[in-house]
């Protein structure tokens, strides 16, 4: 009786737990990217590409496996625009790219809403692998749009995969194709999922697999907070890690809460760590594959390496004599031959689609990321100018996360236009009272930099004191405001993206048939060559 009655209380501590703690190590390998932003072929210098990128997962997978790891392959979302190669096919290489690769899932990013959820759904058909997000919810029924997460069980080892999107998604999606969805407070959705997930799976590991962007010792600013602010919220042990994307940066720390801003590719990497938990995230466009190796023993979890690996990626070496030259960060990884030949035909046939010059600039005109969202470029004028052109505007403005790229000195092609301008909004404009402009422009003068709401404007000028806006020219006039102005404006801002006051249903509000691209396009072929010193901010 006594043997039976010691057999029942064992199999009842035993049966309290779903997964029983192991004396053995148990090893997980974990390799991630984020913002491919539809960087499917390799750039002009060879660098990235998914080609590589399936020969370099495919050792370090291989190679794990060999050392009995469990290995994961996660991407932190936005797959959608950037190159026009991939925009002008909905990225349809880079998804199926994705699935031959062998990625095992996905986190939802606020890109992958550029175009309409019937878009989104095809892309759902062409990846094998599920998209997540918990925090995304339909607005009529209050039910989630994606799959919340998903739980793994490999190699006896059981991983929790909860997928997560940036709040910011509802200003910074276009407007027409996100009105019906609601997207919640991650912390919150999170909390209770995670205590969800643990009663019924009891996984070994937690994941949040996050686009929602890394923000150092949570410095979010504008921006909806990020991985730090996830991390610190929930109890200590919720998540183990975060693997992210949105903000688009290695996430290198150089001490607790410092960023490593020495970092370049090829040189060691420190993830950070908040609360307990681990925050990854690999810079943008496949230009690394993350590679995370945890030993979990005794329920514990302990990092044992990571690293952010270049994927053909040069670097500049200086030489003895001072000159420097540009050299490989690592050794040439030769582009997997099979996947190479089946991106080969989207790129030939995306060429062919945006092949031949339209026009001359004389300078660079400035379009990087660090430049737009920080200070006024002359990039930015050039499209409000042309924008202003096909509206006959008095002035323009936009935000500047609506600008993606620069634009080189010399001949301009319709593949760099489409670059500067993947969205296709459209060109918009609005007959407005002085009065109703000063108050429109209390608000957007006020966006900060370093974010995608930071205006770019062009023939306007303001002057603010003690945080309210005392001056106004149009023009290098003052203000009238028993005046009527025309503003240019694309579509997305009009509609309230970015944040910006909704102008759609305002009296005066007229959206043209034409493209942002376009009007850029015509801009050039009509005035080339372009004298970049002419839009120079001043």
């Amino acid at each position: 009786m006594r043997i039976i009655f010691l057999f029942v209380i064992a199999f009842s501590v035993l049966g309290c737990s779903t997964t029983l703690t192991s004396p053995t190590p148990q090893y997980l390998t974990v390799l991630h990217t984020n913002d491919n932003h539809g960087r499917f072929w390799h750039n002009e210098k060879g660098e990235y590409g998914m080609a590589a990128r399936k020969t370099l997962i495919d050792s370090l997978r291989n190679k794990a496996i060999a050392q009995g790891h469990t290995v994961l392959l996660l991407s932190g979302g936005d797959i959608n625009t950037g190159i026009p190669e991939s925009d002008l096919q909905y990225a349809e290489p880079d998804f199926k790219g994705m699935s031959l690769i062998g990625y095992d899932a996905m986190a939802l990013g606020n890109h992958e809403f550029d175009n309409p959820m019937s878009v989104l759904k095809k892309q759902q058909q062409w990846a094998n692998f599920p998209f997540l997000s918990a925090n995304i919810f339909e607005k009529s029924t209050g039910k989630n749009v994606f799959d919340s997460y998903k739980v793994f069980n490999k190699n006896g080892l059981s991983i929790a995969v909860i997928g997560l999107t940036t709040t910011d998604t509802a200003k910074i999606g276009n407007p027409e194709y996100i009105r019906q969805l609601e997207f919640k407070d991650p912390i919150e959705i999170t909390a209770q999922l995670a205590q969800k997930i643990k009663a019924q799976y009891n996984p070994d590991i937690t994941i949040a697999l996050t686009h929602m962007g890394h923000y150092v010792d949570a410095s979010h600013a504008i921006n909806a907070p990020g991985d730090v602010t996830l991390a610190r919220s929930l109890p200590t042990n919720t998540l183990d890690m975060i693997i992210g994307g949105h903000s688009q940066e290695p996430v290198c720390m150089a001490a607790k809460n410092v960023n490593d801003d020495n970092f370049k590719p090829g040189l060691a990497c420190t993830p950070d760590q908040q609360n307990g938990t681990w925050i990854m995230q690999a810079h943008e466009w496949g230009k690394y594959v993350g590679k995370a190796e945890f030993k979990l023993e005794n329920g514990q979890l302990t990092l044992l390496n990571y690293k952010l690996l270049p994927v053909n990626l040069y670097v500049d070496k200086q030489h003895p004599d001072g000159t420097t030259s540009s050299v490989l960060a690592n050794e040439y990884i030769t582009p997997n031959p099979q996947l190479n030949a089946f991106l080969a035909e989207y790129q030939e046939k995306g060429a062919k689609q945006i092949e031949g010059k339209i026009g001359y600039v004389n300078a660079r005109l400035e379009g990087d990321r660090n430049k737009v969202r920080y200070q006024q470029t002359n990039l930015a004028r050039v499209i409000i100018q042309a924008q202003m052109n096909s509206t006959d505007a008095d002035f323009g403005i936009m935000s500047g996360g609506g600008v993606r790229d620069s634009i080189a000195a010399g001949e301009v092609s319709y593949k760099d236009i489409l670059k500067a301008q993947p969205f296709q909004n459209r060109v918009a404009y609005i007959d407005i009272a002085g009065e109703d402009l000063w108050q429109y422009l209390e608000v957007v003068t006020r966006f900060p930099p370093d974010s995608g709401a930071y205006m770019q404007y062009h023939k306007l000028s303001f002057e603010h004191k003690n945080n309210t806006l005392v001056k106004v020219l149009i023009n290098g006039q003052a203000l009238d405001k028993s005046k009527t102005y025309r503003m240019s404006i694309n579509n997305f801002n009009a509609s309230g993206g970015d944040g910006y006051p909704a102008l759609t249903t305002a009296k005066g509000f007229v959206v043209t048939d034409e493209t942002d691209s376009n009007a850029l396009k015509r801009f050039f072929a009509e005035h080339s060559p372009i004298d970049a010193a002419q839009f120079a901010p001043k």
